[in-house]
């Protein structure tokens, strides 16, 4: 049952605009979650966001899909225009939460997940937890368990170079990110653009606060949590540089690491496809681990249709 619904929008100080078509506000569990639904069609394609990042981060591939299926984007509790919450939260609290804004939107299951980092942990957990729901899944550079014992270590040489870069960076960080989103978001339309910059150049912290139990109570949950369900699965490997990383890491140490980390990368995420009959990982040769919707987002939103096919397909097939 829909609690309470609300149509708003953000305008360009960051304030809520009641006169928008931009999304809805629904009350679940005492705060107001924010949620854009859009199209029509099964599976509903859920869109969950890396930390730090909100659900209009999506709305290029949100647009797309929403032409052959029922796309959602939102914000969790404490990120984008849902209310606050102390962060960082269990996969148990989020997940919880995501069921819950679902139901009350009346966003039917079966759902695909598209999980972008952090967010590949939450679609992970949710599998696991509610596995009739969930139809399949693509993973954009999830977190893996297994990085914690494989990523390059960081070499004393590029001591003083990553000083400099860090107080550089302290001093002209608004800057050097502002020049990034506009980057990022530069086809989105102009109200939204702005308001998603100034969001973003507010709470640049929020990505770490995000993930502060990442490294153990959150990779517990997924370890505890058994395997996944038998449903197809595309993970996505990027090569390239993030472009989030250049204003605060020096480049030398990006260039040193980035072919290592890419071949343990690899590693880790095919092994994760094959963890299931119908997985797949695909390499993005261009792409950098924030941008990588906005790098290649036609490779995206090719895999997501490829899945829905595959979806509906064997639904056909299982109903004769």
């Amino acid at each position: 049952m829909i609690i309470h619904t609300e149509k708003q929008r953000v305008d360009k100080s960051g304030s809520l605009d009641s006169e928008s078509l931009i999304g809805s506000f629904y009350n679940v569990g005492g705060r107001r979650l924010w949620l854009n639904r859009s199209g029509s069609g099964s599976p509903s394609v859920v869109f969950i966001p890396a930390a730090g990042m909100v659900g209009l981060d999506y709305l290029n591939i949100h647009h797309k899909i929403s032409q052959c299926a029922t796309s959602v984007i939102y914000d969790r509790s404490g990120t984008g225009w849902s209310d606050h919450v102390k962060l960082p939260r269990s996969a148990l609290e989020v997940t919880d939460e995501l069921r819950n804004v679902l139901h009350t939107a009346g966003v039917p299951a079966p759902y695909l997940f598209v999980g972008h980092s952090l967010g590949g942990i939450y679609a992970h957990r949710y599998a696991q937890r509610f596995p009739d729901e969930v139809a399949g899944m693509i993973l954009l550079e999830p977190p893996h368990e297994d990085f914690l014992t494989n990523t390059p270590k960081f070499k004393k040489r590029y001591l003083f170079q990553q000083s400099f870069i860090i107080l550089r960076a302290l001093l002209t960080y608004k800057k050097s990110f502002r020049v990034l989103f506009n980057q990022m978001f530069a086809t989105w339309p102009d109200e939204i653009r702005e308001s998603l910059i100034e969001y973003h150049l507010k709470t640049l912290s929020k990505t770490m606060t995000e993930r502060k139990n990442l490294n153990s109570e959150l990779y517990e949950e997924i370890r505890k949590g058994g395997n996944l369900p038998e449903i197809p699965l595309i993970v996505f490997t990027a090569m390239g540089i993030d472009p989030f990383m250049t204003p605060i890491t020096s480049k030398s140490f990006l260039r040193d690491t980035l072919d290592p980390f890419n071949n343990i990368k690899n590693t880790v995420y095919t092994k994760l496809a094959n963890s299931v009959p119908r997985g797949e990982n695909r390499i993005l040769k261009s792409a950098g681990h924030t941008t990588i919707h906005t790098d290649c987002p036609d490779e995206v939103v090719e895999a997501i249709r490829n899945l829905i096919d595959l979806i509906n397909t064997h639904e056909e097939c299982t109903s004769e």
